[in-house]
């Protein structure tokens, strides 16, 4: 143990230690800007202009009224609506693929080849939690209360960091009233089974 402490007393070590200790800081804070970063997306899908055509998000969503996920549309869904659209889509009088805006070039591909939309979840909880949409929805929260104002995005992005100290922030000032409510939603089992 003596030996041990001689060594610390020399300057070199103690560089090495700082050195060593700033790597760790430095990546630490590296993987939790990562975390913060909207992952890159086969189509940009525009919230912002699906909000303001006012289609429910439970449209595109429909998983979160019934189960754990929300679900991501797919090719279908989105070719449901896109496909109808007059404007590029009329046997009368045709507009070439080519002339499509970007994004609709990129979904009629997927039609076409019968492809899956390749979406990437922006929203990801780890895999020691459990998280449920149709239990928050059923208690009547609106999407914007984690998700943010979609009008204002265009492409999907972390609205707010969700952690553990935030979903219990929200357990507790929305069960204020209710003492039995509150011991099941601060309970670890209600997220961690």
């Amino acid at each position: 143990m003596q030996r041990v402490f001689e060594l610390l007393k020399k300057k070199e070590i103690q560089l090495l230690l700082l050195i060593a200790f700033m790597v760790v800081i430095s990546g630490g804070a590296w993987a939790l800007y990562q975390t913060q970063i909207p992952p890159e997306q086969p189509i940009l899908f525009p919230h912002d202009i699906h909000v303001q055509l006012q289609i429910q998000c439970l449209y595109c969503h429909p998983g979160a009224q019934r189960q754990a996920s929300a679900g991501l549309p797919t090719q279908q869904k989105c070719w449901a609506c896109h496909g109808q659209l007059k404007k590029y889509w009329d046997p009368a009088a045709p507009v070439p693929l080519e002339q499509w805006p970007v994004e609709l070039q990129k979904l009629a591909g997927y039609v076409e080849r019968n492809e899956p939309i390749p979406w990437v979840p922006v929203y990801i909880v780890p895999d020691h939690v459990h998280f449920n949409h149709r239990p928050h929805i059923a208690a009547g929260f609106a999407c914007e209360q984690c998700h943010g104002d979609m009008s204002k995005q265009k492409v999907a992005e972390l609205q707010q960091t969700i952690n553990m100290g935030w979903c219990i922030t929200c357990h507790q000032q929305n069960s204020v009233d209710d003492p039995q409510k509150r011991i099941k939603l601060i309970d670890c089992g209600t997220c961690h089974y």
